[in-house]
């Protein structure tokens, strides 16, 4: 943590944030012994609340903004798409019974006491599984509502891994399919429980393109700054009809990071993302419970940060470049409204503007995009939408 406090030396917000996130209402009580000792000592619950907590940190910070009636679903709704993304990631896994499993997971998932040794590519997902019957029991403790919300959401998302198993991210149009079964899905799900739990209306989820929306465009960031990451894993998501306009071979991108095409080519991608921000920031202002709306507003804040950071910037080819931790603990405490939104994501897209270069073939489209994202807040500000306030939400 001292490294990071020495990085946002000059900024007393940043270190009150991540002194916030340590100590205060988001700190979370580390694991003091290895998830599977605690397997056999946990509850069902606890088990699932601790292995949240060591597959996803990040994710079970933010799984605190919501209210208690959606927590447990939430908490289970990401544990089985942890699993089955575990199976999808398992390369050492046989793939004639790894893709038949990815889609029969949804099966699995009720099937009491089902469980599976050896399958996950870390430790933790590995334990995940093998104590999956605790997970399978919480879910079948779940209202029914949410349970045939989980249920269907792993049964498509399956298939559809199963199915780019075999395929490749060719054209953006794969990449559009591929981003939809591993993420959109995942905001479809969200608003469906959401909706089930009575907190927002159930409007929220026929919207299922702006849902669809708010899991690409975080999806979409992940792949375009995990260009190095990726690549040294043996493995990449980018679409063909993108970097095949710069290069013949994608790794050739890493041998000359500064190089036009190099910087074209992660532009686009990032524009590629910019595509989804208006009906993100459309399906935020349709948020009732302010709750819900910190949990949906968080992590898009800080993919508009991290979309800036690596605009333009070579080092994503030779190295795995993230936001400074307490800019990411600045945006995690302080989202509370459209408001604080609108003001953070306006922040990252005219940083944004300010790059543009007129040589860049992707300027005019990038500039159109920022400009379609400051008019679609302008447009949400004139309707003088806000999450109600409710009095339990307790923030620092």
């Amino acid at each position: 943590m001292v490294v990071d406090l020495f990085k946002s030396a000059h900024k007393p917000s940043e270190i009150l944030a991540m002194l916030k996130i340590k100590f205060g209402d988001y700190a979370i009580k580390g694991n003091s012994e290895p998830l599977g000792v605690l397997a056999n000592k946990l509850n069902d619950r606890d088990f699932c609340y601790a292995a949240l907590n060591e597959v996803s940190r990040s994710f079970a910070i933010v799984i605190q903004q919501l209210p208690s009636e959606l927590s447990d679903p939430v908490c289970v709704f990401y544990l089985v798409l942890r699993g089955l993304d575990s199976v999808e990631d398992d390369m050492t896994y046989p793939a004639d019974k790894r893709l038949p499993l990815l889609r029969t997971f949804f099966e699995k998932c009720e099937q009491d006491g089902w469980k599976i040794e050896g399958v996950g590519d870390s430790d933790d997902y590995r334990v995940l599984l093998a104590n999956f019957d605790k997970v399978i029991r919480l879910l079948k403790s779940l209202k029914p509502s949410y349970q045939e919300v989980i249920i269907d959401i792993c049964r498509k998302m399956g298939n559809g891994m199963a199915d780019y198993a075999e395929r490749k991210v060719v054209t953006l149009n794969d990449y559009d399919d591929y981003c939809y079964y591993v993420a959109g899905l995942v905001g479809i799900g969200l608003s469906s429980l959401f909706s089930a739990s009575g907190l927002e209306s159930d409007e929220l989820k026929e919207h299922k393109e702006l849902a669809n929306s708010m899991g690409l465009l975080l999806q979409k960031t992940n792949i375009a700054r995990d260009y190095y990451e990726d690549l040294n894993l043996g493995r990449s998501f980018w679409p063909k009809q993108i970097w095949g306009k710069y290069t013949d071979r994608l790794e050739e991108l890493s041998k000359k990071p500064e190089s036009q095409e190099s910087l074209a080519c992660i532009n686009e991608m990032v524009a590629d993302a910019l595509q989804h921000v208006s009906n993100c920031v459309l399906y935020l202002n349709m948020i009732q419970d302010k709750q819900i709306f910190r949990f949906c507003a968080i992590p898009q804040v800080m993919a508009m940060a991290t979309l800036e950071k690596i605009y333009d910037n070579p080092d994503v080819f030779v190295e795995v470049v993230k936001i400074r931790k307490g800019l990411a603990a600045k945006m995690m405490v302080y989202t509370n409204d459209m408001e604080t939104v609108q003001k953070t994501m306006l922040r990252f897209v005219n940083k944004i503007s300010k790059k543009l270069r007129a040589d860049d073939p992707n300027y005019k489209r990038t500039h159109d995009l920022v400009e379609t994202i400051k008019h679609t807040f302008v447009e949400v500000k004139n309707k003088k939408h806000r999450p109600r306030r409710i009095e339990e939400t307790v923030l620092f």
